[in-house]
């Protein structure tokens, strides 16, 4: 094959491939280069000059890394000791290991591989010999697709036991491949939608009360939920025959107003009592007053409405400790008062 042929070929197979729409490295692309190798020939061969080598190489990958090639060169700029233009041609098979991955940039690279050399002689005719091949040097994409490279091969002649050198530059695109997919990420699981025909909140699965009235709070099994009784008591302690309320029972007095205030539905009586000193008729007054002082300062001092709270006197009929002593008499003087609703 001519010269010119071949580098048509390979500038053709070039111009061709870089039309190609979809192109891209790794496992399945075909690589296409055309290159130029320097012959530095044995010197047991009668040589006066080393020569060139012109060609072209197809080659497929295996995997992402591996490749096979096939390449052809011919052999130019060769001169014997006679002077005669020495002619020749290489057909190759090489396997090449890519380190690095797929993509643009460095991808250094290591070969082996055989060759047949038909090359002429001075004195005529040709030689064939089987050529054993190792080589590296790396590819630089400047695309995914479009690379330049330098390498070395060492070449040894299994017939004649010489051993000569290639260094080389090509250049080559690379197509028809695709590299590793990217990992596509796991789509959002979807929040299950589950049914529940009394809109209570419960999915239907796992509701025990499935036919819940509207607007009623429901558990978490989706049935009515028991209200919780929440209550607030008041003891106010009074002096002996005293019916003013000291300031230290303020603040339980607020108390059973803020409660009050947070549960507008809730009313309640506030009892007045006395020790057993005294008669009972003026006991009974004596309670009375005790009981109407108490719901004064809930009204009129915390703003509790005043038809939510009633006051009633016992006088000394319900007593809670022994009135035959002072403590007992102390714990009896007093007012008494309870508020319950149901919590919100």
């Amino acid at each position: 094959m001519k010269l010119k042929n071949t580098l048509g070929l390979a500038i053709g197979s070039l111009v061709a491939v870089t039309s190609f729409g979809v192109l891209a490295q790794g496992q399945g692309a075909v690589e296409v280069e055309g290159f130029a190798k320097k012959y530095m020939t044995d010197s047991a061969r009668d040589y006066k000059n080393d020569g060139n080598l012109f060609g072209g190489s197809i080659g497929y990958f295996l995997t992402d890394d591996v490749e096979l090639a096939l390449s052809y060169d011919e052999v130019h700029n060769i001169r014997s000791d006679a002077g005669k233009n020495i002619k020749g041609s290489d057909a190759a098979l090489d396997a090449f290991y890519h380190f690095g991955t797929p993509g643009a940039g460095l991808r250094p690279y290591v070969s082996a591989g055989f060759a047949h050399q038909s090359i002429g002689q001075d004195r005529g005719g040709r030689d064939h010999s089987t050529l054993a091949k190792l080589g590296g040097g790396a590819k630089y994409y400047f695309t995914e697709n479009f690379y330049a490279r330098a390498g070395v091969e060492a070449l040894y002649n299994i017939d004649k036991g010489d051993t000569e050198w290639a260094p080389a530059v090509g250049v080559g695109v690379n197509f028809g491949g695709g590299s590793k997919p990217a990992p596509v990420a796991a789509p959002a699981p979807v929040a299950e939608v589950c049914a529940d025909s009394d809109n209570d909140g419960v999915c239907d699965n796992v509701d025990k009360c499935p036919d819940t009235p509207a607007n009623v709070t429901v558990d978490a099994d989706g049935c009515p939920a028991v209200a919780e009784t929440v209550r607030v008591e008041l003891d106010v302690k009074f002096d002996f025959d005293k019916s003013v309320v000291k300031t230290n029972s303020y603040g339980d007095i607020k108390n059973l107003a803020d409660f009050m205030k947070q549960y507008p539905q809730t009313t309640t009586t506030v009892e007045g009592h006395t020790d057993s000193v005294g008669p009972d008729a003026y006991n009974q007054k004596l309670s009375e007053r005790r009981a109407a002082a108490v719901k004064q300062v809930l009204t009129g001092q915390y703003g509790v409405e005043s038809n939510r709270v009633q006051s009633v006197g016992y006088g000394e009929t319900r007593p809670v400790a022994d009135n035959a002593t002072d403590a007992g008499r102390a714990v009896n003087r007093r007012v008494e008062a309870e508020v319950e609703a149901q919590a919100k």
